[in-house]
């Protein structure tokens, strides 16, 4: 017996010494972890950029992101079937309380809406005041060659046919921009209008997305519409100057959008308009534009990735910005928003 159980014990020790045997497969990786948000239009091109590049040091975490524009993005944080939403107009504090938690704003980048045309035959950069720009979404002017687009025009040949005017069919932070614009140049336009990402338009017909306003332009001569700067450039769409409150006519570029920024005071919860800003430079209708996130989700590893993700955006990730025709924010607010970032999940 005492012989047994020495073997016993001989071959215990042997097996343990044994490497383990392989099944042919590779050791399990990290868990990955998938992230999804949707919302505004206008921030996708950077987004995808940003997500893209966070992706390659973060191989383990994907974010999707969904351009629906940013009612919907607003509609399905609140329903919480995303776990981040983003929008070009910041969320009314009707829609705030209606959320089940305390929902945060992060801008992200600042753009321009600028209003595009298809005009065959005229090669001068047109130029819009705002309450002209208000009489043609009013339906109130209806011709190309009306005397108050000519008296802004001197020199320009404009033709006698009809404004075909589209607007976003969709919930809109870009609508909410263009609004905001318009109801601040003419109380007519709030009164009848007013400012939200969807509203009831006295005229013309609806296209989705900016992707959607951009092709119908295209498509319609005679046709005005209004999209995000980028999208003008990315399709080569001519795009008007628009008079500021300094009374000056701008063209929207990285420098024009900066400078609506450039005095702004930025509230503790971030939401701001910064259309129709003050200076000789500002372009008028510029905005931030903002993703939005619970203050305390009840999955906080994710909470966890995305704040780390919107503190690389904020430093790293803004040098993505002018390559793709957006304007980087002011570092004030960048610093800002690092501090707030510490409200996340806390």
């Amino acid at each position: 017996m005492k012989k047994l159980m020495t073997c016993i014990a001989m071959a215990i020790a042997i097996s343990a010494c044994k490497p383990a045997e392989t099944t042919g497969t590779a050791p399990a990786a990290a868990a990955s972890i998938q992230i999804n948000g949707a919302g505004a239009t206008f921030p996708y091109p950077i987004y995808s950029k940003w997500f893209e590049e966070y992706g390659k040091t973060h191989p383990n975490v994907k974010i999707n992101y969904q351009s629906i524009g940013s009612g919907g993005g607003i509609k399905q944080l609140t329903a919480q079937t995303v776990f981040f939403g983003a929008t070009d107009g910041p969320m009314s504090d009707e829609q705030l309380k209606s959320a089940p938690g305390p929902i945060l704003h992060f801008p992200t980048v600042l753009g321009g809406v600028v209003p595009i045309y298809n005009l065959p035959g005229v090669t001068s950069q047109l130029r819009f005041s705002g309450p002209v720009l208000a009489g043609i979404y009013l339906g109130q002017i209806t011709k190309w060659n009306d005397a108050r687009i000519a008296k802004e025009n001197p020199g320009v040949n404009l033709p006698a046919t009809d404004i075909a005017v589209v607007h976003r069919s969709d919930g809109s932070g870009t609508t909410y921009i263009f609004c905001d614009f318009l109801s601040k140049v003419s109380p007519e336009y709030k009164s009848k209008v007013g400012v939200n990402t969807s509203v009831s338009w006295p005229a013309g017909v609806g296209a989705k997305g900016n992707e959607g306003v951009s092709g119908l332009v295209q498509q319609t001569p005679g046709a005005i519409g209004y999209v995000e700067l980028i999208f003008a450039l990315q399709n080569k769409i001519p795009f008007a100057a628009v008079q500021n409150k300094a009374g000056a006519f701008v063209t929207a570029s990285l420098e024009s959008v900066t400078a609506a920024a450039a005095n702004v005071k930025m509230p503790d919860d971030f939401r701001i308009s910064i259309t129709n800003a003050e200076g000789n430079d500002a372009y008028p209708i510029a905005s931030f534009t903002w993703m939005l996130l619970y203050q305390n989700p009840q999955d906080t590893e994710r909470a966890k990735i995305m704040a780390d993700f919107l503190k690389w955006a904020l430093s790293d990730g803004q040098k993505d910005a002018a390559a793709l025709h957006y304007a980087p924010l002011p570092k004030s607010v960048i610093d800002l928003e690092m501090a707030a970032l510490a409200r996340l999940a806390s």
